[in-house]
């Protein structure tokens, strides 16, 4: 498929196969060393698209991550495993050279996620990606990263994830009031396991999520569970709710250390949130 790009502005970049995650964060992880990475980053967003086509599911990999989360085995996609497989690609645009903001430590601060009608397991997509809206934030920078999915050319699904790249900034933390807790609908042991076992079926093996040591290098005192693991199993609580077509959209609050046990409650409206054992507040999000 001739690559074709959503901006004027950006340069399409059309790659023959789907790049290989753990190469891109091995390519991170020494950038982030100090004395052999630290090259210069460009002060603005790379003006390209990156894009692949031919992507199809892996059942074994599609079954093994409706586990892992929570959803009934099934041939009809969730709404957030095309994040799952357009991952690879989106590293390959935040691992280049002139992306602002370093991979390491960076905060994975919200998603939303639109689908425009259901995904099957027999289907053949066509992945973009691009980022966009570099601003600044009190605690440093924010980026959004979007990924299209496209089936014969029609958008199917759309996701954005809001990046923030954390920057020595002087001023407190945010200490707004927080909101009632809501009454717990259900809740759930989120074992250690969890971050081994989501970082297989992803390919995102950020080392906070995977290993102690890489944990505390980063501040947690141990590993902490993938956001987007978060928001697929809160999914999957709502999976007989939702419809074939919706946007859903969640906050990422504090992370949950592993293991945790964690409140899930339902609210009116379509929104849902998850709270630790003293209230506070992991997820909070919406479905409309």
């Amino acid at each position: 498929m001739e690559a074709r790009s959503e901006s004027g502005s950006r340069t399409p970049v059309e790659l023959p196969r789907m790049p290989a995650a753990g190469a891109l964060y091995r390519r991170a992880l020494l950038g982030a060393l100090p004395g052999v990475g630290g090259g210069r980053r460009g002060p603005d967003l790379p003006a390209v698209e990156v894009t692949v086509g031919g992507v199809t599911v892996d059942r074994a990999q599609l079954a093994a991550y409706d586990r892992v989360c929570g959803f009934r085995l099934s041939d009809r996609l969730p709404a957030t495993f095309p994040h799952v497989m357009g991952f690879p690609l989106t590293l390959r645009l935040m691992t280049a050279p002139n992306f602002p903001i370093p991979l390491i430590g960076l905060v994975h601060v919200g998603n939303r996620i639109t689908t425009h009608r259901p995904i099957t397991a027999d289907e053949t997509l066509h992945f973009t990606t691009y980022a966009e809206n570099l601003r600044p934030h009190d605690r440093g920078r924010q980026v959004d990263v979007v990924l299209v999915g496209s089936v014969d050319g029609v958008e199917v699904w759309r996701g954005v994830s809001t990046y923030l790249g954390r920057e020595r900034k002087p001023g407190g933390r945010d200490r707004s009031e927080r909101p009632a807790t809501p009454t717990a609908t259900a809740r759930w042991r989120v074992e250690p396991q969890v971050g081994t076992e989501y970082a297989r079926v992803s390919g995102d093996h950020n080392p906070i999520h995977t290993s102690r040591l890489g944990a505390r290098l980063f501040g947690f005192r141990r590993p902490i569970a993938h956001g987007m693991w978060s928001k697929a199993r809160c999914l999957a609580a709502l999976e007989a709710r939702l419809p074939d077509a919706y946007t859903v959209e969640v906050a990422f609050k504090l992370p949950i250390p592993l293991p945790s046990t964690v409140s899930f409650a339902l609210l009116p409206d379509g929104g849902f949130a998850l709270h630790d054992s003293h209230g506070r507040p992991h997820l909070a999000g919406l479905v409309r």
